[in-house]
């Protein structure tokens, strides 16, 4: 390697070092800083604050890590009576099929398709309000639609004992009791075809990951209103349901789940 070339390796090496160097000791000193704060384990009332820039805040965030994808799989899923909890400012409306028809499935098998009714609720009066706008342009001709500023665990099927399919995404993380809410949610779920469809963020499979996941989370939930450190098998698993599918993404932090109430429930 000519002198030149060691000059120039050498700067480079010197230039990345003190990067990694400023980033690490940012990172302590913001650790330091979130060991002091005193958070409540409900933050949802961040999201009053943050609806009107919230589809702006993540937009970019959800792009890379194809959310839009994941959401569309896991929302074209639902069917019959839908409730969607935690429904925020309706990044999920594009993907539900309107309207019940026959069609074959994944299996080839022909079944009813499609979504009877939509429910959405949410306790942030500002997201229920910017989804409501929402679902108006992208489906004014339907009138099956309810829209309610609502705890997910007061929930009650409007027009039958039970919900056909219940849809969560991004939810867990910002519910103080969100065993509590599944095994609620499982209990209005229709017992022998019901569906519970899950898209959340939490633990890594990393230990790692899950060290700077647990440093910064009471920053993180004081300023987004989201505990993204939770483990979300563990909570499924506390709630009782059963689980049809599980999949994992993004160093296993974004979490997917299909759910059905637990054999006689």
């Amino acid at each position: 390697m000519s002198p030149k070339a060691m000059t120039i390796f050498g700067v480079s090496i010197l230039g990345i070092s003190t990067y990694c160097g400023y980033l690490y000791a940012s990172y302590r000193r913001q650790v330091t800083h979130v060991q002091s704060m005193d958070v409540p384990r409900d933050v949802s009332d961040r999201y009053n604050q943050t609806a009107r820039t919230f589809d702006g805040d993540v937009e970019m965030s959800e792009k890379l890590m194809w959310m839009g994808k994941k959401r569309q799989d896991l929302v074209r899923k639902a069917r019959g009576n839908v409730l969607e909890v935690s429904c925020g400012t309706g990044r999920n409306l594009e993907y539900y099929e309107i309207g019940q028809r026959r069609k074959p499935n994944e299996r080839g098998q022909v079944e009813l398709q499609g979504c009877r009714s939509l429910t959405f609720v949410d306790l942030s009066p500002q997201m229920v309000e910017i989804a409501r706008e929402k679902f108006q342009k992208l489906k004014p001709g339907f009138t099956g639609a309810r829209f309610e500023v609502q705890d997910a665990k007061d929930v009650v099927p409007p027009t039958s004992s039970y919900f056909d399919t219940i849809v969560q995404t991004m939810g867990l993380c910002s519910m103080p009791d969100p065993v509590g809410t599944l095994r609620h949610l499982g209990s209005i779920t229709e017992p022998e075809k019901g569906q519970i469809l899950l898209l959340e963020h939490g633990r890594s499979h990393y230990d790692w990951l899950n060290s700077i996941l647990d440093n910064l989370a009471p920053a993180h939930a004081d300023r987004h209103g989201c505990w993204w450190n939770r483990d979300i098998g563990e909570i499924v698993r506390e709630s009782g349901l059963e689980v049809v599918e599980e999949r994992r993404w993004h160093f296993g932090t974004t979490w997917k789940y299909v759910l059905r109430p637990a054999r006689g429930e």
